[in-house]
């Protein structure tokens, strides 16, 4: 071996070597600052609570929500004589909520519709995310009863039911029971849109890593743990609706 590239080489890796040490020292001291010191994990803690709880009373406001829409649409639909007024004020609500940024409807609901009512702000996000969710929800419904096949509904008036029981008890259970992966992709998708709940100055997920960040003035772990949470919840629930996909196929092939 070259003495000279031997002589070169050495104080090379050796500066290599403490740089290197020097990354993970810095990178130990700022995991350090930004999530033991002081416990200020917690603020991650309480705000993932806080979104899981905005989240799952939201969507099950949006399924009720989109539910009654999706079956006033498809009731005028089958009979344009029915619900004039309430297909209006459907079509109208779709068209508003599906139109308009989800942070802005967060906070009219918030400063403008509840402001003055002295509900929770996390109460007020789970109104506003909600009726957020049914106007989604609500076109899913509606596609779902619409792909049932028109000789369910045909059996069941012949068979001496209602238009109203056929729907109940025929058709909205095969449909439900089509879109339940739908509404579960839209549960995972409400999840992240819940991010812009500390626009009104609620402690979610989101807002516990940014307030971690303003105390430490280090952006990298807090940000970066943050988005580790929501990819790993991410990823559990895709999880669960594939499996719950697969038997629901299962079922249907028996």
């Amino acid at each position: 071996m070259n003495p000279l590239t031997t002589a070169v080489s050495a104080p090379f890796f050796a500066d290599a070597a403490e740089g290197v040490r020097q990354f993970f020292f810095r990178l130990g001291d700022e995991f350090y600052q930004s999530l033991v010191e002081s416990n200020r994990y917690l603020y991650l803690v309480t705000g993932l609570w806080n979104t899981l709880v905005i989240t799952l009373f939201a969507v099950l406001i949006g399924v009720l929500l989109g539910t009654l829409v999706a079956l006033v649409k498809v009731a005028h639909a089958n009979n344009p004589g029915r619900l004039k007024f309430w297909n209006g004020l459907c079509t109208l609500y779709l068209t508003v909520i599906r139109g308009t940024p989800v942070v802005v409807q967060l906070m009219i609901m918030y400063y403008i519709i509840l402001g003055s009512t002295g509900l929770s702000d996390i109460t007020t996000a789970i109104f506003a995310f909600g009726i957020n969710s049914g106007a989604y929800v609500a076109e899913v419904i509606r596609s779902g009863i619409q792909s049932i096949d028109r000789g369910q509904v045909e059996a069941g008036r012949s068979l001496g039911l209602s238009q109203r029981t056929t729907m109940v008890k025929i058709v909205f259970p095969q449909a439900l029971k089509n879109v339940l992966p739908a509404i579960g992709n839209e549960f995972i998708a409400l999840l992240k849109e819940t991010s812009v709940a500390g626009y009104i100055g609620i402690q979610d997920l989101t807002k516990g890593g940014d307030t971690i960040r303003s105390i430490t003035y280090q952006p990298y772990t807090p940000l970066f743990m943050t988005a580790l949470v929501y990819l790993v919840i991410v990823i559990a629930l895709s999880a669960l609706l594939t499996r719950f996909e697969r038997r629901l196929h299962r079922s249907d092939n028996r």
